[in-house]
Parts: structure tokens; sequence; C-alpha cells
């Protein structure tokens, strides 16, 4: 082979493998943490909005795809509400409440547990 042709066709392999490598995609964990804080962003903006759920003690996070709610709020109603709202945002997968209730006049947690009801 020819000097000239190798240096062509070193060239033509650096360009071929600089065009393959520049056309990769992100990693997947890469994708997945900017979804999760698009999907967090909108529930926040949904949760906070809201005239029921605006002056609640809730912290959002979401962990591929799924929104978790902590922190507390004054009623049942509430707790619904902001769960129902994170459902609502677009690339949400799941929701987990993991709201308290909060007796807003003594500052003290109701804990609300449902019973199995007898048959």
């Amino acid at each position: 082979m020819k000097p000239i042709s190798k240096y062509f066709s070193a060239v033509f392999l650096a360009a071929a493998m600089l065009s393959v490598t520049g056309c990769s995609s992100p990693p997947p964990d890469t994708t997945q943490y900017l979804s999760d804080v698009d999907v967090t962003n909108k529930a926040k903006v949904a949760i906070y909005s809201d005239p029921m759920t605006k002056d609640s003690q809730i912290i959002v996070s979401t962990t591929k795809g799924v929104v978790q709610l902590t922190g507390s709020v004054s009623s049942q109603a509430a707790k619904e509400k902001a769960g129902d709202l994170a459902r609502g945002v677009s690339g949400a997968f799941g929701v987990k409440n993991d709201l308290q209730i909060i007796n807003p006049s003594s500052s003290q947690i109701i804990i609300i547990k449902e019973e199995p009801q007898p048959k």
C-alpha cells in the first residue's frame, strides 16, 4: 500500500469512529435523572399552586418515575388531593404518599389506620 493511501485510510477510519461516538445517546441513568427532575418540578408546581395543598409542608421527590410525598398536611382530604395532583403529572408512573396528617391547632400527628371491616 502506498503511503498516501495509508494516510487516507487512517483519516477515514478516525472520521468514522468519531461520527459513531458523536451520535450515541446519553446513558439511561442520566436520561432517567433528567426525567425525574422534570416530574418532581411539575408535581411541585401542581401541589404548591392548589389552594388545598399550597400551605402544607410537602416535600416532593421522584425516583425512576415514582413520586414520593413526605411531610405534613392538615387533613385527609389534603393528603388525597396532593396524591391525586402528583398522579396527574405527565411522566409519573406512581405515587408513594407518605404524608402525615397534623392537627393544625395542636400540632399533633393524627394517624389514620383503616381497620378491616367484618363480613
